[in-house]
């Protein structure tokens, strides 16, 4: 099931900047607190794996992004991830961080959310995909107070996740004050990066299609 395909800026990630055509896909088996696309949870076509690629083709861009919802729910998101590859395209995968990522095709970059207290659904993470982890991965944990950023700091010298791959701090957006953020990572030593998300400021007023 898809729920939207769209062509933006990539928003977040460490290619944050660059065009980028996003396929939504439908469900998720996660509730976070600051959930900004619920939409997702339910709406959604089923489609055709050769039709998705061929509306991803439309667009003039390389880099694709597979998302949600949480699109490793979907057993056939591997074929699709194949198809895309097939055609040349850079493709990333943003998973829930709670859903086995060790079949995930290698020339994939995976974005792993690592979720934080103030989620609720922390209890859910699954640890045993950090071993899993390469150079060209993500972390990213996203942070609404104080405690959040406390928990992830921990987090990662524990699981020694600092040389693994880039460490993303994303301020859950108009709950968590960057500057400060920023200002407790400095303090912290932790070799990460703080995450705006670009494309709420550059469409601030958009809820889809971003």
């Amino acid at each position: 099931m898809v729920n939207e395909i769209f062509h933006s800026i990539q928003g977040e990630s460490t290619q944050a900047g660059r065009p980028c055509v996003f396929v939504r896909l439908t469900g998720c088996d996660l509730r976070c607190s600051w959930c900004d696309t619920e939409y997702a949870f339910h709406e959604g076509t089923k489609r055709e794996i050769a039709d998705v690629v061929a509306e991803v083709e439309r667009y003039d861009c390389d880099l694709v992004e597979i998302t949600g919802g949480e699109p490793l729910l979907q057993p056939r998101v591997h074929d699709l991830v194949a198809a895309l590859l097939d055609r040349g395209k850079a493709v990333m995968i943003e998973t829930g961080g709670h859903r086995d990522v060790s079949n995930v095709d290698p020339r994939v970059r995976r974005i792993v959310d690592v979720k934080t207290p103030s989620s609720k659904e922390v209890a859910r993470n699954r640890f045993a995909n950090f071993p899993l982890l390469r150079d060209t991965d993500e972390l990213k944990f996203v942070i609404e107070d104080r405690a959040d950023f406390d928990w992830a700091v921990a987090t990662i010298r524990e699981h020694e996740l600092e040389p693994r791959c880039p460490i993303l701090l994303s301020p859950v957006h108009g709950r968590m004050d960057a500057t400060t953020l920023a200002q407790w990572l400095l303090e912290s030593g932790v070799r990460a990066r703080v995450q705006l998300q670009l494309h709420k400021l550059l469409w601030p007023s958009a809820l889809r299609g971003v």
